[in-house]
């Protein structure tokens, strides 16, 4: 593992294995983002030769928190339970403290396994519950649930609890370190905008900020966001967790993580 980036600012930066070096074998994707001084964040687990991943020495700052399972339903929260420690075994193997999860699971495009439509305030009560039961399973382990916003236009369409407003909303009502916001700025921006106020709104309740441009999902450089002003408001608020780049290589992926840390470079 290389010397960590020094973006002048607390924060530390990570990049998504699934998503540059995507014409790599995943070990190799892992070692090229770890030896150019970045943390390395992966999805489902369960498709992963973890052993081989630990060996790589790489430093993980997010997994995908469970396989299947919902947060809204009896049911489906018993299984997002279930499948979350068996995911907490993993975490410990790899030492990754930031598990994340959504309102519903995603199929293979992304797409929601249980579309919701219309979310009720029964919903909204068994979520909470939820989300509390996990906030336990974390502290336990000593890790943290971060739950993460979708954009519905775009790529998530029928994903219930995907605004940011109500990603937080859920947060704060469990109201424990164990599960924070994944606030991510690319699904965001898509669903609602005006990047800087809701960084401060919502700062007190994250757990990690992730990052593309739109439109494309990019690396930032790409589309519409100015991401310096960004890294400048976490710079300014004191931000001192991970801001991890989970977009595509618009090109060179080398460019691609050049680009990401010049945007966070304050």
């Amino acid at each position: 593992m290389s010397d960590r980036i020094n973006t002048g600012s607390s924060y530390r930066l990570a990049v998504s294995a699934e998503m540059v070096f995507v014409d790599l074998p995943f070990e190799e994707r892992v070692r090229r983002i770890s030896d150019a001084g970045f943390d390395v964040e992966i999805w489902d687990w369960t498709k992963k030769d973890i052993d081989a991943l630990v060996g790589t020495g790489a430093r993980f700052a997010s997994m995908t928190g469970y396989v299947t399972g919902t947060l809204a339903d009896p049911d489906g929260a018993e299984e997002l339970l279930r499948t979350a420690e068996e995911s907490l075994k993993v975490a410990e193997k790899l030492d990754c403290p930031s598990l994340n999860v959504h309102g519903t699971g995603l199929d293979g495009r992304g797409l929601p396994v249980v579309a919701s439509e219309v979310v009720t305030p029964g919903m909204w009560l068994q979520a909470v519950k939820t989300l509390s039961r996990l906030a336990e399973l974390g502290e336990r382990a000593g890790r943290v649930f971060t739950l993460e916003n979708l954009n519905t236009v775009v790529d998530h369409p029928g994903t219930p609890f995907a605004k940011a407003a109500d990603t937080l909303a859920l947060v704060e009502a469990v109201d424990s370190p164990h599960v924070r916001m994944n606030l991510d700025l690319y699904h965001a921006q898509i669903g609602e905008g005006n990047l800087v106020q809701l960084v401060e709104r919502a700062l007190p309740a994250v757990g990690e900020i992730q990052v593309a441009d739109v439109p494309g999902r990019c690396e930032p450089g790409t589309g519409e966001i100015h991401y310096p002003a960004v890294a400048a408001a976490l710079h300014r608020l004191g931000y001192d967790g991970v801001v991890g780049l989970e977009g595509w290589a618009s090109g060179d992926p080398e460019l691609a993580l050049q680009r990401f840390r010049t945007a966070f470079t304050v």
